[in-house]
């Protein structure tokens, strides 16, 4: 799943629990998708179906995810609707035309889809980050329009470091598993990394205010 769910957690106040369930919705499907791969490759009967099977039960993670956290929590994350749609419809287009190259796409161009939308919010003056976030934290706009410029770099930068692993490792010179695991490897520590460095911005920016009685509290999703 997109990483860009991770990196919302981070920064976000919730239980032990809630954290450790969102973590699993956020990187299950991923990691379901890696292992399912890894364990098929190796598997001389599977081998050469590896990728189209692992990519179905990618697909299945997803929509599994989406419906857990509509029936435990009544609501879809927006996000997750779009990983949802992006994942199923390059997922499907991979199993179809029987092409590793297209899921190896996906991730680039889902990082170029956040980029861009960010980028367009900021244009119009609808800062996309700040209406994501703005229930976790109450940041000067001037702040919000930094972390969203920031994020948007950072979107860039992993698209191109996915495009570099797939002309370098792909199905077509035999290293499509090298591209898995290798993009998994440094993608997910990246997110974690930057989120992390952004944290002392929003945690020197962040203004306490009082709840009105009887507000609901924050979604945990």
């Amino acid at each position: 799943m997109s990483e860009d769910l991770t990196a919302q957690d981070l920064t976000k106040p919730k239980s032990a629990r809630d954290s450790a369930g969102q973590l699993w919705v956020d990187l299950g499907p991923i990691l379901i998708f890696v292992v399912t791969y890894n364990v098929l490759f190796r598997i001389q009967a599977t081998k050469d179906e590896a990728i189209y099977i692992a990519t179905g039960v990618f697909i299945a993670a997803v929509l599994a995810a989406i419906a857990w956290c509509k029936l435990q929590r009544g609501k879809i994350p927006p996000i997750l609707i779009v990983t949802g749609v992006l994942v199923t419809a390059f997922g499907g287009l991979t199993i179809i035309f029987h092409d590793p190259a297209i899921i190896q796409i996906k991730f680039t161009f889902t990082f170029l889809f956040y980029a861009t939308a960010i980028l367009i919010s900021l244009a119009i003056k609808q800062n996309v980050w700040k209406l994501f976030f703005q229930h976790l934290f109450n940041l000067p706009d001037r702040i919000w329009t930094v972390l969203a410029l920031r994020w948007a770099a950072f979107y860039v930068v992993v698209a191109l470091l996915n495009e570099v692993l797939r002309y370098n490792f792909n199905e077509a010179n035999g290293n499509f598993d090298v591209w898995l695991n290798l993009r998994t490897a440094l993608t997910y520590p990246a997110f974690i990394i930057f989120a992390a460095l952004n944290t002392p911005l929003v945690l020197k920016h962040h203004r306490e205010t009082p709840e009105p009685d009887g507000a609901p509290a924050a979604p945990s999703s």
